[in-house]
């Protein structure tokens, strides 16, 4: 049989893929004060809030399944479960289609994933790459650099990204997962080629094979959007702490609130210190984790993090039932963040991470008030319940702390 003919990439001519020339944005006078810088803000963006895996998965296939030139797909944890199986058939269905398709994932998030459940991609014309496979005598192996980023791009039209991983952990109870909690996020407008350059230049430095470069995002229009967005990541050195600066930078503009979701909670000492003086000020922050983490020993560390905080004033608040997984912020309902971005070591030093900053008070307003409707699936931890616990675990909790940086 004859492949059916590919559409063509969507690409208006070639245009080197280098960083766009940073252009001021200006901002509306109430959100000037949260953006800690004006460059690299896109305008007339589209920002969809989804949650959990029930919504965001949706999502996502409903825009694969509409894909007619490009599908690329990066992901940190990518599974040969159900849930990796219905994306696994919908990425071959649209390849058949004649779409290109390209899959990056991590190779230790995705351990264990088959080689011929891979195949079947392959077989069809996915081209399929894994991030710094587990080789030791490679040159510049580094078993803790992982890309924990997660990214959907489809046609440089639509964009996704926040904490979902590609697994049934991730999956509503009723489309047979467990329903870890965790937010993520549908972009549309310039930002999008954001997100396509940065899986551009991720792919071919994993090692994929070059594709014909996207214009830079300050070329395209905007969709009539209410949101000003700004993409942070941290591939380049330079940009190692560009998502802890916007953290610090928004915590000490904030007047009002900082509400957190943070599913691997140990903030350094400046994001403390900045919680700290926020209350001091009146504001009213408050954070919620996980009650029972994947990864115990954060769980424990975060422990001692939480009382230090809690006896400062910050309301600190522990997830009830399954995993809380999301990694989101509103301050003020004006600033909001939805990524990958965890407040640990490996966030902070190892792991590839991207995250979106949106100035929008729709948006922050509806960010706010999904962080009010979870606390009633919450239980506070103060000081009380610290000097509840028994002596051994308080020590184990403290042992855990002093081993953050590592965790």
């Amino acid at each position: 049989m004859t492949a059916p003919a590919r559409a063509p990439e969507s690409v208006p001519e070639p245009i080197a893929d280098m960083p766009s020339h940073p252009v001021a944005v200006q901002l509306p006078g109430e959100l000037q004060l949260y953006a800690r810088t004006a460059v690299r803000w896109r305008v007339g963006c589209d920002v969809t809030v989804l949650r959990d895996g029930g919504e965001t998965f949706t999502a996502m296939l409903s825009a694969i399944a509409g894909a007619q030139s490009t599908i690329c797909l990066e992901t940190y944890i990518l599974a040969a479960d159900h849930t990796g199986d219905r994306f696994k058939l919908a990425l071959i269905e649209r390849a058949r289609a004649g779409v290109k398709v390209r899959l990056m994932y991590d190779a230790v998030g995705s351990f264990g994933l088959p080689d011929a459940w891979l195949d079947d991609l392959r077989a069809v014309g996915v081209e399929v790459i894994d991030f710094n496979p587990i080789s030791p005598w490679r040159a510049r192996f580094r078993l803790s650099h992982r890309d924990h980023r997660k990214v959907l791009v489809i046609d440089n039209e639509v964009a996704f990204t926040g904490g979902l991983n590609i697994a049934n952990d991730y999956a509503s109870v009723a489309d047979g997962g467990k329903g870890w909690h965790d937010m993520h996020c549908r972009l549309q407008g310039p930002i999008v080629l954001d997100f396509a350059r940065l899986f551009r230049r991720g792919w071919i430095r994993a090692g994929g094979a070059s594709y014909p470069p996207t214009p830079p995002a300050g070329l395209a229009k905007g969709v009539a959007g209410s949101s000003f967005v700004r993409m942070l990541e941290n591939t380049a050195r330079r940009q190692r702490t560009s998502i802890r600066r916007a953290y610090v930078h928004v915590i000490r503009a904030a007047r009002q609130s900082v509400l957190i979701q943070n599913a691997y909670f140990l903030p350094d000492r400046g994001l403390r210190r900045a919680l700290s003086r926020a209350v001091a000020r009146g504001v009213d922050a408050r954070v919620i984790v996980p009650g029972h983490s994947d990864v115990r020993l954060i769980e424990w560390a975060s422990l001692y993090a939480m009382r230090r905080l809690a006896k400062r004033g910050v309301k600190m608040l522990r997830w009830r039932g399954v995993m809380m997984h999301a990694k989101t912020a509103v301050v003020d309902g004006l600033w909001g963040t939805i990524g990958s971005y965890n407040f640990d070591a490996q966030s902070r030093f190892n792991n590839l991470e991207v995250t979106v900053e949106i100035l929008d008070p729709a948006v922050g307003q509806e960010l706010a008030s999904e962080f009010h409707g979870n606390i009633a699936n919450c239980e506070p931890f103060d000081e009380a319940a610290w000097l509840r616990m028994p002596w051994w675990r308080k020590a184990f909790a403290w042992v855990a702390f002093r081993l953050r940086r590592f965790l």
